[in-house]
């Protein structure tokens, strides 16, 4: 009898297991992946321009400009996510549309970027310096775009009643997203200024 009572007290409550979003796992591991893709392109820059022959060239002046539209833009989106937290449904939507609007202002701006880089005789294959400043704003660029797509789907579902109080996943991964995408690109622009 007393072997049974030393079985049962050895046998231990389940422990609660830790769970997160699904999609939300994604987006980390997505966003992990990022920062390793962008740490290796800046060292490979920086041993690189270690190396000699660099371009020298001015940043355009258009990339400070639409560094200010990308914070306003992480601004509105915060306000976004506090108006699915209190149901402001009006709110949310004029949020998230005025974050997807400087978003698109956000990349036109770096096409002027690109403009300006060639009006300067920097283009993306020659020097190793014009080839580094097209990837770094064209990947980013990139993500940013797929940032757009992430607003547009959670401007969608807030017509449609699928964000609100109870239901916050769909916006907490569109603002992590979009927050991180504006802090990779303040980084990348002040790397670029400083290692210039």
């Amino acid at each position: 009898m007393s072997e049974v009572i030393s079985e049962i007290s050895v046998i231990e409550e389940p422990q609660e297991t830790l769970s997160m979003n699904p999609r939300k796992f994604i987006l980390w591991l997505f966003i992990v992946s990022i920062i390793m893709l962008f740490a290796a392109m800046t060292s490979a820059y920086l041993v690189r321009r270690a190396e000699g022959n660099w371009l020298e060239y001015d940043i355009p002046s258009i990339f400070t400009y639409s560094s200010v539209v990308l914070v306003l833009s992480s601004i509105t989106m915060h306000w976004a996510y506090i108006a699915a937290k209190k149901d402001k449904f009006g709110t949310l939507k004029t949020a998230i549309t005025i974050t997807f609007v400087l978003g698109v202002i956000f990349l036109y701006m770096q096409f002027q970027g690109w403009i300006d880089l060639v009006n300067q005789n920097v283009f993306f294959v020659g020097n190793p310096a014009g080839s580094f400043m097209y990837i770094f704003t064209g990947l980013h660029g990139f993500h940013l775009i797929s940032g757009l797509v992430v607003l547009l789907v959670a401007l969608i579902a807030c017509f449609r009643l699928r964000i609100h109080a109870k239901s916050l996943n769909q916006i907490e991964i569109a603002v992590a997203y979009w927050h991180f995408l504006d802090i990779l690109w303040l980084y990348l622009f002040f790397f670029l200024v400083y290692f210039h």
